[in-house]
């Protein structure tokens, strides 16, 4: 599924909910989902800097698609990136590249949250498009080997 109907389809269930309160158990919920991060990526390098938590994320290129690995010690941020997660793991680096984050924001969401959280979200944004840029990071091209 390309980066349009992801975002249609996150959107279209925000709205989904009345209030904030449902949404963030929904974005908990999200994170909760999230399958265990691999050792490998569990790194000070893999740390997002600038984050009020510990935020990691690790990439990988599997047979041209960028995936993207995550995981958080808080348990709204966990939500937050697995929302990059469903969003961008599985594109193609070009894809990621593209896709317009700035529609993430018609949800509300970062209106709604701390501005620490705000802030981390921006972060976690600009941490995959780095990555993203750079190709993999480089437990990824390892793997890949």
């Amino acid at each position: 599924m390309n980066y349009d109907r992801r975002i249609k389809e996150l959107l279209d269930e925000f709205a989904v909910f009345d209030d904030w309160t449902e949404r963030y158990e929904y974005i908990i919920s999200l994170g909760r989902q999230l399958p265990p991060l691999p050792d490998q990526y569990r790194k000070d390098e893999n740390l997002i800097r600038g984050c009020q938590s510990r935020v990691w994320v690790g990439t990988e290129l599997r047979e041209g698609r960028f995936i993207i690995h995550a995981d958080s010690d808080s348990l709204i941020t966990k939500g937050l990136i697995a929302i990059f997660i469903r969003l961008l793991s599985g594109l193609t680096r070009e894809e990621v590249l593209h896709a317009d984050l700035q529609l993430l924001n018609t949800s509300g969401l970062k209106e709604h949250l701390a501005s620490t959280r705000a802030n981390a979200l921006t972060t976690m944004a600009e941490t995959i498009r780095q990555k993203a840029e750079a190709g993999a990071s480089e437990e990824g091209l390892e793997a890949k080997s």
